[in-house]
């Protein structure tokens, strides 16, 4: 009798470890930059094939009311991040050369997972400052991604068309030569430094608007810089060079629960694709950088399935914010669309307070974990923080995001019925089907992106069920929807 019951409690042990063992699925991230909802063909409202996302699309969660929190770069990876609403934060905006924005003390995504003995990395784009000061490139550069819950990073520092033009390993300039220090500014030039502004002879790719500073590369960059020319990135080879150091990285911690941060740069300007991927989209260097991202995704997703790794891999596949086309360079992005629809159905775009700025593609896969679904509940990135914890076992929480951890990982449960969107520091208000968009001054189109940007003298209220192009502006004829929801907001912005 005592062995039977030995032999039982054995048993149960082992099938609790197994458990265990599945509710520790290692988590990546793969974070596209400026990818809108239109772009990914699974969603079927744009014209590019991206067959690698659709895979794992088809296998796993694909929501259609999937949102960033903000339409703009910086903000949305602060509330991935933190799980708090970027807008509470003054420092969280597009982000130059600036100081770290996550506080060292904050709650982050990352340093939930390290409570949890989970190893933590990121590879890519960064985009949320480095420093508490003016940075000197050519020392240890701290605090950053590594004091905020990072094991491991390997980053681009703020975007690929600012400078400087140097990957950040650890918090070091990587391949830099001491004989020749990188120097960094916002404001000046540095003597005898060649710019797009005035040398556009040297240019290979030619500036539109606002991006005329130093020339790397054929490239002119927002700020100037000189030195560090060892370290200088390969342009075309990013996208291979972000693939190797997520693949290095997955190599060395595969026998723990890791979490990786893949940070694309595609297809945010200047779009660079290398010369294999060059002419295959027929849309140009944006619609080439997307179908190059598609090629990254599928090879790290099989790496996955060569290390025997994919059965216990959460993935989650997203984007920063929605569409632009013309953003600062000449690259035929405009005159190479063709019958694409980067916005798929809906208004705006990237730095717009209209649908298109938020709401991106959002896609969860964990094999054999989440049936293939299409989901229309209302999610937001600012939740993956809570959700991720909650289906972890941690009673860890952010202040504004919301466990969804069954609507995400389970195919069961509700979405959100609120959301606060935000779009260079206007915001807006979501509540279930409808959306209130207050009134802003300043122009109701960006002239140098071609975007509507939302501002009005007047509030507008939309229901997107009945009006997902945000053609009807109702808030005459709801004066008492729309004043519920102005309450409700007012009282969102001001609770803590």
């Amino acid at each position: 009798m005592k062995k039977v019951i030995l032999l039982l409690s054995l048993i149960f042990l082992s099938a609790c470890k197994t458990e265990e063992k599945i509710q520790t699925p290692n988590i990546i991230i793969i974070y596209a930059d400026d990818l809108g909802y239109g772009d990914v063909s699974a969603y079927e409202r744009g014209q590019l094939a991206t067959p690698n996302i659709d895979k794992i699309a088809r296998n796993g969660a694909r929501f259609t009311k999937g949102y960033a929190s903000s339409a703009t770069c910086t903000p949305s990876r602060y509330a991935l991040m933190t799980g708090s609403y970027p807008w509470r934060n003054k420092q969280a905006k597009i982000s130059t050369g600036a100081s770290l924005i996550i506080d060292t003390l904050e709650l982050t995504l990352p340093k939930m997972l390290k409570s949890l003995d989970y190893q933590t990395a990121v590879v890519g784009k960064w985009h949320l400052g480095l420093g508490n000061s003016e940075i000197d490139y050519n020392k240890k550069i701290s605090p950053g991604p590594n004091e905020v819950g990072f094991d491991y990073s390997f980053i681009m520092p703020d975007t690929q068309d600012r400078v400087p033009t140097v990957y950040i390993e650890n918090g070091y300039v990587v391949n830099l030569d001491p004989n020749d220090p990188l120097e960094v500014s916002f404001k000046n030039n540095f003597e005898g430094q060649p710019t797009g502004k005035e040398n556009p002879e040297l240019l290979t790719m030619n500036w539109d608007h606002g991006h005329n500073g130093t020339i790397v590369n054929g490239i002119s960059r927002i700020g100037f810089m000189k030195g560090g020319k060892k370290a200088h990135w390969s342009d075309i080879g990013m996208a291979d060079e972000f693939l190797t150091q997520a693949k290095n990285y997955i190599n060395k911690v595969k026998d723990s629960p890791f979490f990786l941060f893949y940070s694309l740069q595609q297809p945010h300007v200047p779009r660079t694709p290398h010369p294999r991927f060059e002419g295959i989209s027929g849309m140009g260097p944006r619609g080439d950088a997307i179908v190059e991202a598609d090629w990254a995704i599928g090879s790290l997703f099989s790496y996955l399935e060569e290390k025997d790794l994919l059965n216990n891999t959460l993935i989650i596949i997203s984007s920063d914010n929605g569409p632009v086309l013309n953003d600062g360079y000449v690259d035929d992005a405009v005159k190479k669309i063709g019958k694409h629809t980067p916005w798929g159905n809906l208004r705006g775009g990237k730095y717009s307070l209209f649908e298109a700025g938020t709401r991106v593609p959002f896609i969860t896969y964990w094999k054999d974990k989440i049936k293939p679904q299409v989901s229309d509940k209302m999610v937001s990135q600012i939740d993956l923080l809570n959700s991720i914890a909650s289906l972890l076992g941690s009673n860890t929480r952010s202040g504004d995001g919301e466990d969804l951890s069954g609507v995400f990982f389970k195919n069961n449960g509700e979405g959100r019925t609120e959301l606060i969107i935000e779009a260079q520091s206007r915001t807006a208000y979501k509540n279930e089907d409808w959306v209130m968009i207050p009134p802003y001054p300043g122009p109701a189109v960006s002239t140098s992106v071609n975007i509507e940007l939302g501002n009005a003298e007047n509030y507008q209220l939309y229901n997107l069920k009945e009006d997902i192009n945000q053609q009807q502006n109702l808030a005459e004829k709801e004066p008492e929807k729309l004043e519920k929801m102005k309450a409700r907001f007012e009282q969102l912005l001001t609770d803590n």
